[in-house]
C-alpha cells in the first residue's frame, strides 16, 4: 500500500504531457480549419465535364456517368482522404509537442534533480545554470541565493549551539571542581564549606543568567505574541533606574535626554532591549567614561533610541561581528573581574529590533565605543 504522506500520490500529468497536448491540440486545430475550408470549397465547386463529352438523358457521350451520380462518390472519397489527413497530422502534431516540450523543459528537470539532491548536509552545492537569461536561469538564480542564505542560516545555527554548549558547560565543570575540592579535603572546616557553596551559588546564577538571556533570545527571534501603546522614554527611565549605580560603581557619567517617543510593541521586549544597550554601553567602557542616552521622534513621526558610549576603538568592519551570538571583541572589552557578559546583548537587541520591524543602525565611533540607534516604525 503507497505511502499516504508521499507527494507522488495521485500526481497528475506531467508539465511535459500537457505541453504536448497543448501543441498537438493547437496543431490538429489549424490543419483541421485548414482542411475544413478546402472541403467547403471543393463542395461548392461546379462539376467540370471533360471535352467532347455531351450529356445524353443523364448518360455522357463518352459512355460515363453523369456528374450527379458521381458527386456521392467523390465526396466520399474525399471525407475518406480528410480522415486519413488527420490521423497523420495528428499523430505527427503528438510527436512533435513531445519533443518540443521535452526541450523546453530540460532546464526544469536540472533544477528538481539539483535541488532534491540538496539537503543540509550539501548546502554549498549550487545550481549554476548558464545560458541565454530566461525565466529558468532566474529560477536558478533565486534557488542558489536560497540555499546560499539556507548555509549561512544553518551555518550560524551550528556556531550558536557549539558556543551556548561551551557556555553552559563550563560553569557545571567548575561546579564538579569544587565540590571533588571540598570532598578530598582531609580537614574541611566550616569557612571552607562555607566559601565552596557561595561559589557554587555563584555558577548557578550565572548559569540562571546566561539560560535567561537565551531564552530572551529565542522568544525575541519568534516574533511579537502582543503588541501595544508604549513610550520609549517611560521605558528608558525604568532601565536607567536599575543601572544607576553599577555606572556610579565604575565612574561612567550617563547623559540622559528622554524626549517623547510613542511606539507600539511588546513593553517587556523593548525594555530588554533597552537593558541590552545600557549593560553593553556601562560594562564595555573606560574608567570615568560617558554614556549618552537619547529618545524622541524622528521627522516622519517615527519613535527612536540613541545609546552611545565611549570605549575601546571598535574597527568599522567588526560591528557587525558584535551583533552575532556569543561574539566579543577580545578580552579588552570585558572589565577584568567581570564575567556578566556572554556575547548575547547585541544579539538580543538586533532580534528585538527585527520582531519590531524597527531599524538598527550601529556604528563605531572615531574616539571609541559604539553609537546604536533604534528607530520604530511611525
Amino acid at each position: 500500500m503507497p505511502d499516504a504522506r508521499s507527494p507522488r500520490r495521485g500526481r497528475g500529468l506531467t508539465v511535459r504531457a500537457r505541453l504536448t497536448l497543448l501543441y498537438a491540440a493547437l496543431i490538429c486545430s489549424s490543419v483541421v480549419v485548414s482542411l475544413g475550408v478546402v472541403y467547403l470549397l471543393l463542395s461548392g465547386s461546379s462539376w467540370q465535364r471533360a471535352p467532347g463529352q455531351v450529356r445524353q438523358g443523364g448518360i455522357t457521350a463518352a459512355g460515363g456517368h453523369s456528374p450527379a451520380l458521381l458527386a456521392p462518390f467523390a465526396a466520399a472519397e474525399r471525407t475518406a482522404g480528410l480522415a486519413v489527413a488527420l490521423g497523420v497530422v495528428a499523430v505527427v502534431s503528438v510527436a512533435l509537442g513531445w519533443l518540443v516540450a521535452g526541450r523546453f523543459v530540460r532546464p526544469l528537470r536540472t533544477i528538481i534533480a539539483t535541488a532534491q539532491d540538496i539537503s543540509a548536509t550539501n548546502l554549498h552545492r549550487r545550481l549554476g545554470l548558464r545560458g541565454r537569461r530566461d525565466e529558468f536561469t532566474e529560477l536558478g538564480g533565486t534557488l542558489d541565493d536560497l540555499f546560499a542564505r539556507l548555509e549561512a542560516s544553518f551555518e550560524a545555527q551550528r556556531h550558536f549551539i557549539a558556543n551556548a554548549s561551551h557556555e553552559l558547560r563550563t560553569p557545571l565543570s567548575a561546579g564538579r571542581a569544587l565540590l571533588q575540592l571540598a570532598i578530598t579535603d582531609p580537614a574541611p572546616t566550616v569557612e571552607s564549606l562555607r566559601a565552596t557553596c557561595e561559589e557554587l551559588v555563584e555558577l548557578g546564577d550565572r548559569q540562571e543568567r546566561l539560560i535567561a538571556a537565551l531564552l530572551t533570545l529565542a522568544s525575541s527571534q519568534r516574533g511579537l505574541h502582543r503588541s501595544q501603546p508604549l513610550d520609549l522614554a517611560e521605558l528608558a527611565a525604568r532601565a536607567l533606574a536599575a543601572r544607576e549605580a553599577e555606572a556610579d560603581r565604575h565612574g561612567i557619567r550617563l547623559d540622559v535626554a528622554l524626549g517623547p517617543a510613542p511606539a507600539t510593541g511588546d513593553p517587556s521586549l523593548v525594555e530588554s532591549l533597552m537593558a541590552n544597550l545600557l549593560d553593553n554601553a556601562v560594562r564595555h567602557n573606560v574608567p570615568g567614561g560617558q554614556v549618552e542616552i537619547i529618545t524622541g521622534r524622528t521627522a516622519a513621526g517615527a519613535a527612536r533610541l540613541t545609546v552611545g558610549n565611549t570605549g575601546p576603538v571598535i574597527a568599522a568592519d567588526a560591528v557587525d561581528s558584535l551583533f552575532q551570538p556569543f561574539r566579543r571583541l577580545g578580552a579588552e572589552r570585558i572589565r577584568p573581574g567581570e564575567q556578566d557578559g556572554y556575547g548575547l546583548g547585541l544579539a538580543i537587541v538586533r532580534a528585538i529590533a527585527g520582531a519590531h520591524g524597527a531599524t538598527l543602525l550601529a556604528r563605531a565611533r572615531s574616539e571609541g565605543g559604539l553609537h546604536i540607534e533604534v528607530t520604530f516604525p511611525a
